[in-house]
């Protein structure tokens, strides 16, 4: 009876250090990550060069360090070039569409103002005010007084969304030196940890038990492969909603195709917002403008871009990061419940982080130090 008692309490003892190292852990990560975060997208970009350096290294008499500096000067002359031939075509297409702009704002105008000259909203206007004039004074005072709140709610409303969109613009030029900050020493971290990739990764196993080597070389290799798995995935359902919007853009005879479907599939990968927020807007203007024939065609496309987001992307999320589609689908419903936007990607990365975890036998680990055994 005693060596139980004793088993136990040394097993309890266990525990609470395993808790408190999971929660020296979460406070280490915590501290570390909002200032090491340059040096992690440094990482992230030299995992993502290391094959092609190596092909260069071996294949050609180049050092290491210069096959680097080859792949990353490569690397930034296709993310420039493909995000200035973007923004090109964007502009040229957002230049004509502003030039237009005024030729729709007084369409909309002149739409208006003969629907409110029609008969029926003039005689509807009439007998609304006969009515409100048969009222008592209390009644009438009591409407007036909800009017002035109505349209003091909105006027507050509005003033929140213009502040909210000018602290958004101030927020965003603000943050362009630190953004240029963060990617020179991104740059360089990546070049320095790439040119020396092999003997940090050397040094840092040689100071690591056997055991914990082998774990961790599991879990690090689930997780660098569920991490560019994840990255694809998004790409991949962002280039095909864009592509259907633009095709379906296309056969309606919609300009700007190319730009509002590359908005179009930027906006997909926020779920609260989406591609609802072209899309809506976008097919009530029209229908109040009485273009019913492309309402429809609006409506079946937003309708297709719909439903292919719902059936692909727990799919083609399960297939790249190498989760069975329907722990996927629970992990993002679970994950935007929980966090919202942000759930999307901490459900199946936490998912993704437990599975790496238990392949490695990690939990097993953990449990039979708790037990003793």
């Amino acid at each position: 009876m005693e060596y139980n008692w004793k088993t136990t309490v040394f097993q309890l003892i266990r525990f609470l250090i395993v808790i408190l190292v999971l929660v020296a852990v979460y406070y280490l990560l915590k501290f570390s990550i909002p200032l090491l975060y340059p040096f992690i997208i440094g990482l992230i970009i030299a995992l993502i060069i290391n094959r092609p350096v190596n092909m260069i290294e071996k294949r050609t008499p180049l050092p290491r360090w210069a096959a680097v500096v080859i792949m990353l000067l490569l690397l930034i002359v296709i993310v420039l070039g493909a995000f200035t031939l973007l923004i090109t075509q964007v502009v040229i297409e957002i230049t004509h569409l502003i030039a237009l702009m005024p030729i729709y704002i007084q369409d909309a105008t002149d739409y208006v103002n003969k629907f409110i000259t029609q008969e029926i909203i003039t005689n509807f206007y009439d007998n609304l005010h006969y009515f409100y004039h048969s009222l008592d004074q209390g009644y009438q005072t009591k409407i007036e007084e909800n009017i002035g709140l109505g349209l003091t709610k909105i006027a507050g409303a509005g003033t929140y969304l213009v502040n909210s969109l000018l602290s958004g613009i101030q927020a965003f030029l603000t943050s362009l030196p630190n953004a240029a900050t963060v990617l020179v020493i991104s740059l360089l971290g990546a070049f320095f940890i790439s040119k020396d990739f092999y003997s940090m990764k050397q040094k840092t196993a040689s100071l690591l038990p056997n055991l914990f080597k082998d774990r961790l070389s599991i879990v690090l290799g689930d997780l660098r492969k569920a991490l560019f798995g994840f990255v694809k995935a998004q790409i991949t359902l962002v280039s095909i909603t864009g592509f259907i919007v633009v095709i379906g853009l296309i056969i309606l005879r919609v300009e700007y195709a190319f730009t509002i479907g590359m908005i179009t599939g930027i906006l997909d990968l926020l779920p609260l917002l989406g591609t609802g927020f072209v899309f809506v807007p976008w097919i009530i203007y029209l229908f109040i403008k009485g273009n019913f024939s492309l309402v429809i065609g609006l409506s079946i496309l937003y309708g297709v871009v719909i439903v292919q987001r719902q059936i692909m992307e727990p799919k083609i999320v399960a297939e790249n990061i190498g989760l069975d589609p329907l722990v996927t689908l629970i992990s993002l419903f679970v994950g935007l419940q929980l966090l919202g936007v942000v759930g999307l990607i901490v459900g199946p990365v936490s998912v993704v982080v437990i599975s790496a975890l238990i392949n490695a036998h990690v939990f097993e680990d953990i449990w039979k130090f708790i037990k003793g055994v």
